[in-house]
């Protein structure tokens, strides 16, 4: 049967990393099947701290979240690359396949299409300590495709991407998207971001700020025919 719930609903009430303190306030959310939101914002706006209270990463949330998927429900791909020192790249993919459940077969498939979609067959034996700040980024990027889940919850994910590698990723996630996957991803890559969202969540000082499709971001900062950056710059 066809999705038609959203896979995640969020209405943060106020959150922060002290109790009492809020970070952001108001902010409510869906992550629908097929769609890419865009969390947009300045420097310090909320955009992480928004990702981290969905997750459940803050010491002070009131907040509630609602996940509408299966099992493999989400994966996170943070914008700091996170990694064990001692273990290579295809053990990094095989324990991520562990905790998706995934049977061997069908890990040695996905992983090693994964690996030669991004190019790093090579490195696929190798510790990550000794990769570019791309390359962790794209072994980020495998471990969130690897199980394929219903919602991508993603936090700046061009930075230290060339071009090819953005081009790969951008591929991944539209055959996602048609699968039926939903995308929230923060990024300051507003060219892009217009190019290939569906539709935005503008946030400064912890507030909603306007949100909808490109029209009514345009609508919001009376701006008809204005590009994202524009609308952007004026309502921030």
């Amino acid at each position: 049967m066809e999705q038609t719930q959203a896979w995640l609903e969020v209405n943060i009430h106020q959150a922060g990393y002290e109790t009492g303190k809020a970070a952001i306030e108001q902010i409510s959310l869906a992550v629908k099947p097929g769609v890419l939101t865009g969390l947009i914002g300045p420097n310090g706006a909320g955009k992480s701290t928004t990702l981290k209270a969905i997750l459940g990463l803050l010491p002070f949330t009131d907040a509630a979240v609602e996940f509408h998927g299966g099992a493999n429900h989400y994966a996170y791909i943070p914008e700091q690359p996170v990694f064990y020192d001692t273990l290579t790249l295809w053990e990094h993919l095989g324990l991520a396949a562990a905790v998706y459940g995934m049977d061997e077969s069908e890990f040695e498939r996905e992983a090693g299409a994964l690996l030669e979609k991004f190019r790093m067959t090579e490195a696929r034996d190798l510790l990550p300590g000794g990769f570019s700040k791309g390359m962790r980024q794209k072994m980020m990027l495998m471990i969130g495709f690897l199980g394929r889940p219903d919602v991508y919850i993603v936090d700046e994910p061009f930075i230290g991407l060339d071009p090819r590698a953005t081009k790969d990723f951008l591929g991944l996630l539209e055959e996602e998207r048609r699968r039926g996957a939903g995308v929230l991803m923060s990024t300051h890559v507003l060219d892009t971001a217009e190019r290939i969202c569906d539709d935005f969540i503008l946030i400064s000082d912890g507030r909603v700020k306007a949100n909808g499709t490109m029209d009514d971001i345009r609508d919001a900062a009376a701006m008809p025919g204005a590009s994202l950056f524009d609308c952007f710059d004026a309502l921030t």
